[in-house]
């Protein structure tokens, strides 16, 4: 921690406000003020909706659209963000201020290399040759631990896993060495073991520059390894703030008490539901993206009515995969998958209308899955007049139900998805699911992008559905957690296989499979210097391992 001087970002009284179509405006941040010093980490901490990201985005004096920065000034270097112009505004974002989103499949293009848009701030502030820019990202590939960094710039943002594009978006935003780097939930779509491994990546690169960063976080436990500093946003105010052991250790406000609470993991597992018919069954199915490898390897699974099976595994594992081949997305190669007593045609174009109602999918991302210039009503609304031909009235007012179930307010309707949060925007995916009044959900992820409070309503709310109705859904998570809470059953994946399955008893129950330890230990505590024993113990590992 660097001595106080004059800040080298200062923020006073920042407040923000959101306009919907009708011209309904509300105020989404108010009053906030921090300052950030060279080579300090501030953590922003809150629920779905709190305003991380605006605050976040406000540091580059930007606000989203639907959006206004209503009131207060943003200080970079003792010049007002806000007051400078335009032409000096954009000179400044990517090369002084850099910004690593949320979303990193919504933030790259599809038609252009990795390598392409890594250096491309650079390239558009002139700050270094193209041949030097290259040599710098595949340097900034390897600390950030990406596969083969020599060639990784060379694959298109659709041949590589989510947790691998996140850290792709950090090495492009880090490329200018700018002054401030604004993480907004960077290692969300990350497992466990990757996140450890970005985690010490982005601390060791930020102690190495010197820069200062604001790290936008739902989750405390990991934001309490890289911040110096925590503050906790509710309903857009700050309602504590302090360093981030005390935060930690001794929490003032109750929001914050419950956020530290929310780790505890559970005393019990959840009961086995009675003998079911299957819903759906895997049988050594294979599938790949090309024909020169298998992507997925011999898998054999059985989900009954009823029931929740979970699927674990690092980034890259193939638990994504696995559920675009069984939605049809990526056809399957060899295999059967029987679906309420039917044999699935590999492709999502060949299903019947019953068997695509039936079978509904939440994706990882929810940016990418929404339209930004629908409306709520518009998403929601589809299933069920493409499904049951309702009219307008019953719409609604279904649409409605659903919105209070996922706990958003019934104004919600006529806001565009693209004026939403990340975890608004996820809800309004799960809600859209459960239009169709489906037998199955295959869950991909569906929690990263929530807060653990509102991720916790929304893992009761779906056993509450599947104890009144019988759903079955296929949970794809990297957070254990969840899995002890939600599942019935688990799989565990590695490089495209099964490595082991059962019960949750049977798999988180000692003696553990040596990769399923590995998963355990992983799972961020909520004490400051957590990162740095894990770190310590696989050094010790590596050094005892012959």
């Amino acid at each position: 921690m660097i001595a106080p001087s004059d800040p080298l970002l200062r923020v006073l009284g920042l407040s923000v406000q959101a306009v919907d179509r009708r011209g309904n405006a509300s105020l989404i941040v108010d009053d906030v003020s921090y300052d950030l010093q060279r080579g300090e980490v501030l953590g922003l901490i809150g629920e779905s909706g709190a305003g991380k990201s605006t605050v976040g985005l406000a540091a580059l004096g930007f606000a989203r659209r639907g959006c206004e920065l209503v009131r207060g000034s943003e200080f970079f270097h003792g010049r007002d963000i806000r007051q400078m112009p335009a032409t000096e505004r954009r000179q400044l974002r990517g090369a002084k201020i850099a910004y690593i989103a949320q979303s990193a499949a919504a933030a790259f293009n599809p038609a252009k290399t990795l390598m392409e848009q890594v250096i491309e701030t650079v390239a558009f502030h002139g700050l270094m040759p193209v041949d030097q820019a290259q040599m710098d990202a595949i340097a900034l590939f390897d600390a950030l631990g990406l596969p083969h960094p020599q060639s990784f710039g060379n694959a298109y943002p659709h041949q590589v896993s989510g947790g691998q594009l996140q850290r792709a978006m950090a090495a492009m935003a880090m490329m200018a060495n700018p002054d401030i780097l604004i993480f907004d939930e960077p290692t969300t779509a990350l497992d466990v073991t990757t996140q450890v491994e970005v985690l010490a990546a982005f601390r060791n690169l930020i102690r190495q520059k010197h820069t200062a960063a604001l790290y936008v976080s739902h989750d405390l436990a990991v934001v309490a390894q890289i911040a110096d500093h925590i503050m906790v946003l509710r309903h857009g105010k700050v309602v504590e703030s302090g360093t981030a052991a005390r935060i930690l250790q001794s929490p003032q406000q109750d929001y914050t008490r419950r956020l530290v609470r929310e780790r505890a993991s559970p005393t019990e597992f959840r009961k086995q539901p009675d003998a079911a018919p299957p819903v759906l069954t895997i049988t050594r199915m294979d599938a790949n993206y090309t024909k020169a490898s298998r992507t997925l390897r011999d898998i054999n699974l059985t989900i009954g009515m009823g029931e929740t099976f979970a699927i674990v595994g690092e980034s890259g594992s193939g638990k994504s995969t696995l559920a675009r081949a069984i939605t049809g997305l990526l056809p399957r190669a060899t295999g059967d998958i029987a679906f309420l007593g039917e044999t699935l045609p590999p492709r999502l174009a060949q299903r019947s209308k019953r068997q695509l109602q039936m079978l509904q999918m939440v994706t990882q991302m929810p940016d990418t899955a929404l339209n930004p210039h629908q409306s709520v009503l518009d998403v929601i609304g589809r299933p069920m007049a493409f499904y049951f031909n309702h009219s307008p009235a019953i719409v609604r007012a279904r649409a409605i139900e659903l919105l209070a179930q996922m706990d958003l307010p019934e104004s919600f309707l006529h806001r565009r998805t693209g004026e939403l949060s990340g975890g608004q925007k996820q809800r309004v995916c799960i809600a859209r699911a459960l239009a169709a009044e489906p037998k199955l959900i295959i869950c991909d992820e569906v929690t990263s992008a929530l807060d653990p409070l509102i991720g916790e309503e929304i893992m009761q709310l779906l056993q509450r559905l599947q104890q009144t109705t019988g759903i079955a859904y296929i949970f794809i998570t990297h957070d254990l957690g969840i899995v002890r809470r939600m599942a019935h059953k688990v799989a565990v994946m590695l490089k495209g296989e099964i490595i082991t399955q059962g019960t949750i008893a049977q798999i988180f129950s000692p003696p553990f499979h040596p990769y399923t330890e590995k998963l355990l230990t992983s799972v961020p505590q909520m004490r400051a210097d957590w990162l740095d024993d894990v770190l310590a113990n696989r050094v010790t590992s590596q050094l005892q391992t012959p």
